[in-house]
Protein backbone atom coordinates (compact mmCIF):
# COMPACT_ATOMS: atom_id res chain seq x y z
CA UNK A 1 0.00 0.00 0.00
CA UNK A 2 2.99 2.38 0.77
CA UNK A 3 4.03 1.60 -2.93
CA UNK A 4 0.26 2.88 -4.04
CA UNK A 5 -0.17 5.45 -1.78
CA UNK A 6 2.97 6.95 -3.96
CA UNK A 7 2.05 5.82 -7.67
CA UNK A 8 -1.53 7.03 -7.38
CA UNK A 9 -0.60 11.00 -6.86
CA UNK A 10 1.34 10.13 -10.71
CA UNK A 11 -0.08 12.73 -13.27
CA UNK A 12 0.73 11.22 -16.25
CA UNK A 13 -1.75 9.45 -17.45
CA UNK A 14 0.46 6.39 -19.28
CA UNK A 15 1.80 5.32 -15.37
CA UNK A 16 -1.85 5.75 -13.94
CA UNK A 17 -3.16 3.08 -16.43
CA UNK A 18 -0.45 0.92 -15.27
CA UNK A 19 -1.03 1.72 -11.74
CA UNK A 20 -4.88 1.38 -11.80
CA UNK A 21 -3.98 -2.45 -13.32
CA UNK A 22 -1.50 -2.95 -10.99
CA UNK A 23 -3.86 -1.61 -8.04
CA UNK A 24 -6.99 -4.02 -9.27
CA UNK A 25 -4.99 -7.37 -9.28
CA UNK A 26 -3.69 -6.04 -5.80
CA UNK A 27 -7.22 -5.48 -4.51
CA UNK A 28 -8.37 -8.80 -6.22
CA UNK A 29 -5.59 -10.96 -4.27
CA UNK A 30 -6.76 -11.30 -0.86
CA UNK A 31 -3.35 -13.12 0.28
CA UNK A 32 -1.31 -10.20 -1.42
CA UNK A 33 -3.34 -7.04 -0.02
CA UNK A 34 -3.47 -7.85 3.91
CA UNK A 35 -2.10 -4.14 4.59
CA UNK A 36 -5.19 -2.68 2.69
CA UNK A 37 -6.54 -1.14 6.12
CA UNK A 38 -3.32 -1.40 8.27
CA UNK A 39 -2.94 1.94 7.91
CA UNK A 40 -6.37 4.42 7.69
CA UNK A 41 -4.36 7.79 6.67
CA UNK A 42 -2.77 6.06 3.93
CA UNK A 43 -6.25 4.75 2.61
CA UNK A 44 -7.86 7.81 2.84
CA UNK A 45 -4.79 9.57 1.19
CA UNK A 46 -5.28 6.69 -1.57
CA UNK A 47 -9.41 7.01 -1.84
CA UNK A 48 -9.07 10.76 -2.14
CA UNK A 49 -5.98 11.03 -4.83
CA UNK A 50 -8.25 7.89 -6.86
CA UNK A 51 -11.29 10.49 -6.37
CA UNK A 52 -9.37 12.80 -7.99
CA UNK A 53 -8.90 10.71 -11.38
CA UNK A 54 -12.81 10.22 -11.33
CA UNK A 55 -12.45 13.86 -11.84
CA UNK A 56 -10.10 13.38 -14.66
CA UNK A 57 -10.44 15.14 -18.31
CA UNK A 58 -9.34 11.78 -19.81
CA UNK A 59 -11.94 9.51 -19.79
CA UNK A 60 -10.13 6.12 -19.82
CA UNK A 61 -8.36 7.59 -16.47
CA UNK A 62 -11.48 8.39 -15.07
CA UNK A 63 -12.97 5.03 -15.99
CA UNK A 64 -10.11 3.09 -14.43
CA UNK A 65 -10.69 5.73 -11.10
CA UNK A 66 -14.34 4.19 -11.27
CA UNK A 67 -13.55 0.81 -11.63
CA UNK A 68 -11.00 0.74 -8.67
CA UNK A 69 -12.99 2.55 -6.53
CA UNK A 70 -15.26 -0.35 -7.18
CA UNK A 71 -12.65 -2.72 -6.39
CA UNK A 72 -12.44 -0.69 -3.01
CA UNK A 73 -16.02 -1.03 -2.24
CA UNK A 74 -16.25 -4.95 -2.92
CA UNK A 75 -12.75 -5.57 -0.44
CA UNK A 76 -14.06 -3.44 2.23
CA UNK A 77 -18.19 -3.04 1.72
CA UNK A 78 -19.47 -1.66 5.08
CA UNK A 79 -15.78 0.03 6.00
CA UNK A 80 -16.69 2.14 2.87
CA UNK A 81 -19.12 4.04 4.31
CA UNK A 82 -16.73 7.27 5.88
CA UNK A 83 -15.55 7.48 2.10
CA UNK A 84 -19.43 7.89 0.78
CA UNK A 85 -19.64 11.88 0.96
CA UNK A 86 -16.25 11.98 -0.23
CA UNK A 87 -16.86 9.73 -3.76
CA UNK A 88 -20.64 10.70 -4.16
CA UNK A 89 -19.78 14.20 -5.62
CA UNK A 90 -17.57 13.08 -8.67
CA UNK A 91 -19.97 10.37 -9.40
CA UNK A 92 -22.77 12.87 -9.83
CA UNK A 93 -20.29 15.20 -11.92
CA UNK A 94 -19.52 11.45 -14.25
CA UNK A 95 -23.14 10.74 -14.61
CA UNK A 96 -23.29 14.19 -16.58
CA UNK A 97 -20.38 12.74 -18.62
CA UNK A 98 -20.25 13.06 -22.13
CA UNK A 99 -19.52 9.62 -22.95
CA UNK A 100 -22.19 6.77 -22.23
CA UNK A 101 -19.74 4.71 -20.65
CA UNK A 102 -18.39 6.73 -18.04
CA UNK A 103 -22.02 8.06 -17.50
CA UNK A 104 -23.45 3.92 -17.03
CA UNK A 105 -20.37 3.21 -15.06
CA UNK A 106 -21.03 5.94 -12.42
CA UNK A 107 -24.40 5.08 -11.77
CA UNK A 108 -23.06 1.59 -11.54
CA UNK A 109 -20.67 2.21 -8.83
CA UNK A 110 -23.59 4.66 -6.95
CA UNK A 111 -25.70 1.64 -7.34
CA UNK A 112 -22.98 -0.77 -6.26
CA UNK A 113 -22.40 2.16 -3.01
CA UNK A 114 -26.04 0.81 -1.99
CA UNK A 115 -25.68 -2.68 -2.32
CA UNK A 116 -22.39 -2.96 -0.26
CA UNK A 117 -20.89 -0.38 1.49
CA UNK A 118 -24.52 1.82 3.16
CA UNK A 119 -28.34 1.34 2.94
CA UNK A 120 -29.77 3.15 -0.45
CA UNK A 121 -31.24 5.82 1.91
CA UNK A 122 -28.18 7.05 3.18
CA UNK A 123 -27.11 7.44 -0.20
CA UNK A 124 -29.94 9.32 -1.81
CA UNK A 125 -29.76 11.25 1.27
CA UNK A 126 -26.04 12.89 0.14
CA UNK A 127 -27.29 12.43 -3.89
CA UNK A 128 -30.04 14.22 -3.23
CA UNK A 129 -28.03 17.33 -4.26
CA UNK A 130 -27.50 16.27 -7.65
CA UNK A 131 -31.49 17.23 -8.50
CA UNK A 132 -29.97 20.70 -8.93
CA UNK A 133 -26.85 20.01 -10.83
CA UNK A 134 -25.64 22.60 -12.85
CA UNK A 135 -25.30 20.33 -15.85
CA UNK A 136 -28.07 18.95 -17.18
CA UNK A 137 -27.23 15.14 -17.93
CA UNK A 138 -26.53 14.81 -14.77
CA UNK A 139 -29.69 16.08 -13.31
CA UNK A 140 -31.10 13.48 -15.57
CA UNK A 141 -28.84 10.90 -14.70
CA UNK A 142 -29.87 11.16 -10.98
CA UNK A 143 -33.82 10.76 -11.87
CA UNK A 144 -32.78 7.63 -13.68
CA UNK A 145 -30.16 6.82 -10.91
CA UNK A 146 -33.69 6.73 -9.08
CA UNK A 147 -35.85 4.31 -11.51
CA UNK A 148 -32.79 1.73 -10.93
CA UNK A 149 -32.52 2.04 -7.44
CA UNK A 150 -36.40 1.20 -7.58
CA UNK A 151 -36.38 -1.54 -10.04
CA UNK A 152 -33.14 -3.43 -7.84
CA UNK A 153 -34.99 -2.43 -4.25
CA UNK A 154 -38.34 -0.83 -4.53
CA UNK A 155 -39.96 1.61 -2.65
CA UNK A 156 -38.96 -0.34 0.84
CA UNK A 157 -35.58 1.36 2.16
CA UNK A 158 -36.75 4.84 0.24
CA UNK A 159 -38.03 7.44 1.79
CA UNK A 160 -40.01 8.61 -1.01
CA UNK A 161 -41.69 11.66 0.47
CA UNK A 162 -38.32 13.27 0.76
CA UNK A 163 -37.22 12.76 -3.41
CA UNK A 164 -40.81 13.18 -4.85
CA UNK A 165 -40.36 17.38 -4.15
CA UNK A 166 -37.17 16.98 -6.52
CA UNK A 167 -38.88 15.22 -9.07
CA UNK A 168 -41.94 17.65 -9.32
CA UNK A 169 -39.18 20.73 -9.48
CA UNK A 170 -37.08 18.89 -12.31
CA UNK A 171 -41.11 18.38 -14.08
CA UNK A 172 -40.09 22.24 -14.51
CA UNK A 173 -36.82 21.96 -15.88
CA UNK A 174 -35.66 24.19 -18.56
CA UNK A 175 -33.74 20.62 -20.02
CA UNK A 176 -36.69 18.29 -21.96
CA UNK A 177 -33.77 15.07 -21.28
CA UNK A 178 -34.44 15.98 -17.47
CA UNK A 179 -38.15 16.68 -17.58
CA UNK A 180 -38.82 12.87 -19.41
CA UNK A 181 -36.53 11.47 -17.13
CA UNK A 182 -38.34 13.22 -14.05
CA UNK A 183 -41.76 11.79 -15.42
CA UNK A 184 -39.92 8.29 -15.90
CA UNK A 185 -38.96 8.54 -12.34
CA UNK A 186 -42.41 9.46 -10.59
CA UNK A 187 -43.91 6.74 -13.15
CA UNK A 188 -41.68 3.99 -11.48
CA UNK A 189 -42.33 5.79 -8.16
CA UNK A 190 -46.54 5.39 -8.92
CA UNK A 191 -45.64 1.65 -10.08
CA UNK A 192 -44.47 0.87 -6.27
CA UNK A 193 -46.52 2.62 -4.20
CA UNK A 194 -49.69 3.70 -5.88
CA UNK A 195 -52.42 6.56 -5.84
CA UNK A 196 -50.39 7.73 -2.86
CA UNK A 197 -47.98 9.31 -4.98
CA UNK A 198 -51.13 10.79 -7.17
CA UNK A 199 -52.71 12.66 -4.25
CA UNK A 200 -49.12 13.91 -3.15
CA UNK A 201 -48.65 15.28 -6.61
CA UNK A 202 -52.13 17.08 -6.50
CA UNK A 203 -50.91 19.01 -3.14
CA UNK A 204 -47.78 19.88 -4.48
CA UNK A 205 -49.73 21.94 -7.55
CA UNK A 206 -49.22 19.56 -10.39
CA UNK A 207 -52.24 20.01 -12.08
CA UNK A 208 -54.18 16.86 -12.77
CA UNK A 209 -54.27 16.50 -16.39
CA UNK A 210 -50.61 16.15 -15.85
Amino acid sequence: MDYFCEQVQQKDVGRRMQVGQELLEYLGDPARSSDVEQDQQRLDKVIDELTAWVNSSNFKVALLGLDVLGAFVDRLSGRFKPYIGTVLLPLIDRMGDAKDQVREQAQNLILKLMSEAAPPMYIWERLAVGFKHKNYRSREGVCLCLVATLNIYGAQPLILSKLVPHLCLAFGDSNSQVRDAAILAIVEVYRHVGEKVRIDLTKRGIPPGR
